[in-house]
C-alpha cells in the first residue's frame, strides 16, 4: 500500500482502522514519511500501536487515536490508507471526498471506493490471507482526489 502510494518524506499518512499500527509505523520508519496517524476504535489495539511505535523509535512522529474513524478529520493527510469491510466503503468514500484536498492519494485494500475511479489497481497473491478469508487474492486500489468543480 505504501509503495503504491509512493510515500516519502513530505507525506503525512493517515491509516483508518490502523490495528496494531504497523502500517503507520512502517510509513514513518521505512518510507520516511514526515508523520503518521492511526485511527482505531479498539482501545487495546491503540495501546499496542503506541507501544510498537515506541519500540520502533518513531513515537515522536506518529500518533494513534482511539476513535470512530468517522469522527476524525482527515483533511491534513497527503496519503490515506484504508483496510475496512466492504459495507463501510460508501460512507468512507463520502467522508474522504468531503475532507481531503485535491491530489491526496488514497489506497484501499480489497474494497474499492464506490463512485471513485482508481488511478491504478494492483492485484497480488497473498497466501497468508487464506485462513482468514478463504482466498489468496488481494487488490489494492490507488486513487487521487480530483480537483473540485
Amino acid at each position: 500500500m505504501l509503495m503504491l502510494a509512493k510515500v516519502g518524506p513530505k507525506d503525512h499518512v493517515i491509516d483508518l482502522g490502523s490495528g496494531d499500527g504497523r502500517l503507520v509505523i512502517t510509513a514513518v520508519s521505512r518510507f520516511k514519511a514526515r508523520t503518521g496517524t492511526g485511527v482505531e476504535i479498539d482501545r487495546q489495539l491503540v495501546a499496542l500501536a503506541n507501544d510498537n511505535a515506541a519500540t520502533a523509535g518513531v513515537a515522536d512522529r506518529v500518533k494513534f487515536i482511539d476513535s470512530d474513524l468517522f469522527r476524525v478529520d482527515t483533511g491534513d493527510a497527503t496519503v490515506v490508507t484504508v483496510y475496512l469491510v466492504a459495507s463501510m466503503m460508501p460512507d468512507v468514500a463520502d467522508k474522504l471526498r468531503k475532507e481531503l484536498k485535491p491530489g491526496t492519494r488514497v489506497v484501499s485494500h480489497d474494497y474499492p471506493l464506490p463512485g471513485w475511479k482508481p488511478v491504478s489497481v494492483l492485484t497480488l497473491n497473498t497466501p497468508e490471507k487464506r485462513p482468514i478469508s478463504g482466498d489468496t487474492r488481494t487488490e489494492l486500489f490507488l486513487y487521487r482526489v480530483p480537483q473540485r468543480r
